[in-house]
């Protein structure tokens, strides 16, 4: 059995790879330049100017002018992409200072304020959907413990309200 003759002088038990199509001297000019929005054939070269010339890799494309400052989007909408926020309920942020305030600087006055407007917000938050029904118990719950703080020195303060008044007659404590 003869072996067939191998032209490239490699092995011939692996495949051999054809020439890179643009070899500068010796390459046959193509057969006919690819038409618009076809491939050249394999190992022709595309005829110059058949694509259309890109921006080198890395560069921004470019988009057009931006629109002046203070123009409005187009149609009357957000700008793609924005969306607004879930509205929260402004009473449950009064409940919350307000009950704050009470605690820390006005005692009964701001507990007062702060449990009345915390369930008025849990109501409008209950027809309305709107956001703060956290901020509203918060500001509920820390008024009743305002509340309750000053109902027990009040508490306190009567206890010993007779002890007091006693000792004021006497002179002494006992």
């Amino acid at each position: 059995m003869s072996t067939p003759e191998n032209p490239q002088g490699t092995d011939p038990t692996t495949p051999s790879v054809p020439p890179y199509p643009g070899t500068p001297e010796g390459s046959p000019a193509p057969a006919q330049p690819p038409t618009y929005g076809q491939a050249p054939a394999y190992g022709q070269q595309p005829a110059p100017g058949a694509y259309a010339a890109q921006a080198p890799y890395g560069s921004a494309p470019s988009y057009g002018t931006p629109p002046p400052y203070g123009t409005p989007p187009a149609y009357g909408g957000a700008p793609y992409g924005a969306y607004a926020a879930p509205k929260t309920n402004t009473m449950a942020i009064v409940s919350l200072i307000s009950s704050l305030v009470g605690v820390v600087l006005i005692p009964f006055i701001g507990s007062l304020v702060g449990v009345i407007t915390g369930h008025m917000a849990l109501s409008q938050i209950k027809r309305t959907g709107e956001q703060g029904r956290g901020l509203a118990l918060a500001g509920t719950i820390v008024g009743y413990v305002g509340l309750g703080f000053i109902l027990l020195l009040v508490l306190f303060f009567l206890s010993f309200l007779p002890l007091i008044i006693g000792s004021a007659t006497t002179g002494t404590l006992s």
